[in-house]
């Protein structure tokens, strides 16, 4: 066993007996939610556990190839070995990021939603810019993802969408996303060929179950119907029966029109407003409203987290971690682990 300490190995299998053992109890049986929660956990789990234990095993397979490579002067095989460093490498990486997820709500899917701040028509292209991004990055990491809500801008983009990314951990990772994100670049809606400044911002919440409760009173709730336009294709509802919550006394507003029937959007967006006032309550309890306060700020110059410049050079920076790269492409195709990981490294680090 070469680091099942650092990665609590010995909790987690613990943990995975408890689930099984969980499992096969009568009264989980005859209680679905419960079941599938347990199921949840378990298959995650089992996930971060066979991952180590592939490692373990390569690694060790590794030695004994490093051996006979010493004995025998094997070039070719120490090409092999070189190789296998690299994934092993990667594989490590990978496990010293979940090993940051350890909030209560990380390892939950994920709302994201996105809004088109200061830059008329050339934020609203910014905005949908922003949503191919996350969802070629959802798509490469195996999450699922459905557009809740989409509305147009005037003239090319959208003014604003939200998300809703399945899978483990996703919260845990798009969290470093909140905030907003400012693009410079040569527009091409502008015939003078001039240097726009366009500003999107993003905020991401967890997605919580049923078994946490939520006080949600009739008169607090304002909730409007109407007919959703945005330019989702076939992912978008172009019904009556797209719906608006509105949460008086916080203002938050969540909207849904992904669904054919006005009831089943109006489930979705009271799930999505429940997991909007649980982020609240748990900032506030935690003391952490530096960070809420960050995402919320207007979407105009000077609060920006990350900065995306087109021309006249290329380069992502995050103001926040000073983390930065000249692969704006990269980047604008979903390629963003390493500044979600500098951003949980730095957050352990001042935390």
């Amino acid at each position: 066993m070469i680091c099942g300490g650092i990665f609590d190995l010995a909790t987690k299998e613990k943990r995975l007996e408890e689930l099984a053992q969980q499992s096969e109890r009568p009264e989980v049986w005859n209680d679905q939610k419960k079941l599938q929660k347990i199921n949840k956990e378990k298959s995650d789990l089992e996930k971060i556990v066979g991952q180590w234990k592939e490692l373990n095993s390569r690694v060790e397979d590794g030695l004994v190839l490093l051996e006979m490579i010493q004995a025998e002067k094997d070039e070719k095989s120490f090409e092999e070995l070189k190789n296998e460093s690299n994934i092993l490498k990667n594989i490590v990486r990978d496990l010293e990021i979940k090993k940051l997820l350890g909030d209560e709500l990380d390892p939950n899917s994920a709302y994201l939603s996105i809004n088109a701040g200061a830059g008329g028509t050339e934020a609203c292209d910014w905005a949908e810019m922003l949503l191919r991004m996350y969802a070629k990055y959802a798509a490469d990491h195996g999450y699922k993802v459905e557009v809740l809500e989409m509305s147009d801008g005037e003239g090319a983009g959208i003014k604003s969408a939200t998300l809703l990314i399945e899978g483990p951990y996703a919260y845990g990772y798009l969290k470093a996303e909140s905030g907003v994100h400012r693009l410079v670049r040569i527009s091409p809606f502008d015939s003078n060929a001039r240097r726009h400044t366009s500003f999107a911002g993003i905020f991401v919440w967890a997605e919580v179950d049923d078994e946490i409760k939520i006080e949600i009173k009739t008169e607090d709730l304002k909730v409007d119907t109407y007919r959703a336009s945005g330019a989702g294709g076939q992912h978008v509802n172009k019904t009556d029966s797209a719906i608006r919550m509105t949460h008086i006394p916080t203002g938050i507003i969540v909207q849904c029109q992904s669904q054919r029937s006005q009831h089943a959007n109006r489930d979705k967006a009271m799930k999505m407003l429940k997991a909007a006032l649980y982020e609240r309550e748990m900032t506030e309890r935690n003391k952490k409203k530096e960070a809420m306060e960050s995402s919320k700020k207007a979407a105009e110059w000077g609060s920006q987290i990350r900065s995306y410049v087109f021309q006249p050079y290329q380069l992502v920076k995050d103001h926040r971690t000073s983390h930065e790269t000249n692969q704006v492409q990269k980047v604008m195709d979903g390629q963003i682990d390493e500044f979600i990981e500098s951003y949980l490294k730095s957050n352990v680090k001042s935390g």
